[in-house]
């Protein structure tokens, strides 16, 4: 075996943990996928013998390309959370090993949407320590900051985590009834009932890809609000149940296509949070051979 062999080989062990570091910072597949690559071509011009630990080393190196990339997207100007919802990571209870680390330790889109909120170090310092358990003298060199200020960084976004992302019940049963009540109310155009599953402080966000913003509406009077949308898209919509990051959520086709893909939180048993991505270009992206 050819010594560049050996490397590509060693590297691709840790593929699969680069890319959900790179996600969880990115929020974006194919940027996640750059990242890793980038990683990859680093270590290949590198001096691999003199790396004790090669997993170590991968992480810090992806956790530096994903903050460049992220402060560059702050320098032209972009938004992420008001011009594009995270892409989802769409899988059935039987997922994929890969996909299965997408969406560990319960990643879904209203987690990543308030880490698109964070400046670029405070989401680093988050990722690196809270999901993947890095200590913080070891992220630190990476933001430039002290060990003590990288500190600051992860329990200021957690503050923000905590206060913005409630965490969804664990029971999928329960999500899913939640959601079939959502949907028989949209079938029905039970206003009522719709009105009877949705958390008082309900949050819908809908990309669409058409508009340069997301559509966000709040609270239950506004989201109800959009039954008829709901009840027009549930006549002529052929769905299907899946896991979207995670958590439950459907599928809608229209003519044989895919036309839209919806995530919901729940808490509590009441709908706190919707997320529909209709935006066709993305949507035709997104790999869904693993619910085949």
């Amino acid at each position: 075996m050819t010594e560049q062999r050996y490397l590509a080989d060693r590297f691709q062990e840790h593929r699969t943990h680069l890319k959900a570091v790179a996600y969880r910072m990115l929020g974006s597949l194919s940027e996640a996928e750059d990242a890793v690559q980038e990683a990859w071509l680093r270590l290949a011009r590198s001096d691999d013998g003199a790396i004790d630990n090669l997993g170590g080393w991968l992480t810090t190196v992806v956790g530096r390309v994903c903050l460049d990339m992220l402060r560059s997207r702050r320098s032209r100007r972009e938004t992420p959370l008001e011009t594009r919802l995270p892409d989802p990571v769409v899988t059935d209870p039987a997922a994929d090993p890969e996909h299965a680390a997408l969406i560990a330790d319960s990643v879904g889109l209203a987690l990543l949407v308030v880490l698109e909120s964070l400046t670029p170090a405070e989401r680093l310092a988050f990722v690196l320590h809270d999901l993947f358990g890095l200590p913080f003298d070891e992220i630190a060199p990476i933001v430039d900051r002290t060990p003590a200020a990288t500190r600051k960084l992860a329990s200021r976004a957690r503050g923000r985590v905590r206060a913005s992302a409630p965490k969804p019940d664990p029971d999928r049963a329960a999500q899913r009834r939640a959601v079939d009540a959502f949907l028989s109310a949209a079938r029905e155009g039970d206003f009522a009932a719709l009105v009877s599953i949705l958390d008082p402080d309900v949050v819908l966000r809908g990309d669409t890809g058409a508009l340069p913003d997301v559509v966000v509406l709040r609270g239950r009077d506004a989201v109800a609000g959009q039954l008829e949308t709901f009840h027009r898209m549930a006549a002529i919509a052929i769905t299907r149940p899946a896991l979207v990051n995670g958590t439950e959520g459907q599928l809608n086709f229209v003519d044989g296509e895919l036309f839209s893909i919806m995530s919901f939180s729940v808490v509590d048993g009441r709908i706190t949070e919707i997320d529909i991505l209709s935006d066709a270009e993305r949507l035709s992206t997104l790999d869904l051979t693993n619910l085949d």
